[in-house]
């Protein structure tokens, strides 16, 4: 299936506006909404990339940036993940009440910050949230509510990136859903090494394949 061009629309979350980028596939099954870290935009190479390999699988994409550009400016905001969560919430509520992706399955695809977002988020959205795919997540930024999190979930993460692998080790202990751990041996943070982002992207898109509509 043909990916489909992504076209930009604005969300409305508690008194501000965010910019976004929605791409939904005809028949698509499923939307995933991405939550980027700290100090990235809608814009992230990274996530985009995993997006256009999710949109040929034949689902639906929405990058968004969780701040504003003036917000975006502090780095304790940056850093504030219950803001980054209620973001994450409102514009799970934006997708739900358009015509277009009103009856999607949802999932989260969350990047360093926006990982505890995301997991954040599908623990307050119970079984509402389809599934959840975390890259170099800080997942232990989401520890109090681990327990809470129903939706399938996938921790992906470079064998090299030493700290965060002990998070997430730490995290996967404490989740209770259907749930796997993903190490891409050799790859830093950034997943910046040969083929490393285009495993990420086939792990992410077979777990969103399998786990939405």
């Amino acid at each position: 299936m043909s990916s489909t061009t992504p076209t930009p629309v604005t969300i409305p979350a508690d008194g501000v506006e965010l910019e976004g980028d929605l791409a939904v596939p005809s028949g698509a099954s499923g939307l995933v909404v991405f939550a980027h870290g700290s100090g990235s935009s809608r814009k992230s190479p990274r996530n985009n990339f995993v997006a256009e390999v999710i949109r040929e699988r034949g689902l639906g994409t929405l990058l968004f940036d969780l701040l504003t550009e003036e917000e975006d400016q502090t780095y304790e905001t940056r850093f504030d993940i219950s803001l980054l969560t209620q973001r994450l919430l409102a514009a799970t509520e934006w997708v739900r009440s358009r015509d277009d992706t009103a009856d999607l399955d949802i999932g989260y695809f969350g990047s360093s910050t926006g990982a505890a977002a995301a997991l954040l988020g599908a623990a307050e959205l119970y079984d509402q949230t389809g599934a959840v795919v975390s890259r170099g997540g800080r997942v232990d930024l989401a520890e109090e509510r681990l327990d809470e999190v129903t939706a399938p979930t996938l921790f992906i993460v470079g064998g090299a990136d030493d700290t965060v692998l002990e998070f997430n080790r730490d995290a996967f202990g404490e989740l209770h859903c259907e749930k796997s751990l993903e190490v891409v041996e050799g790859a830093g943070h950034l997943f910046e090494g040969s083929g490393e982002l285009e495993e990420v992207a086939d792990l992410a898109a077979d777990w969103f394949e399998t786990h939405l509509g």
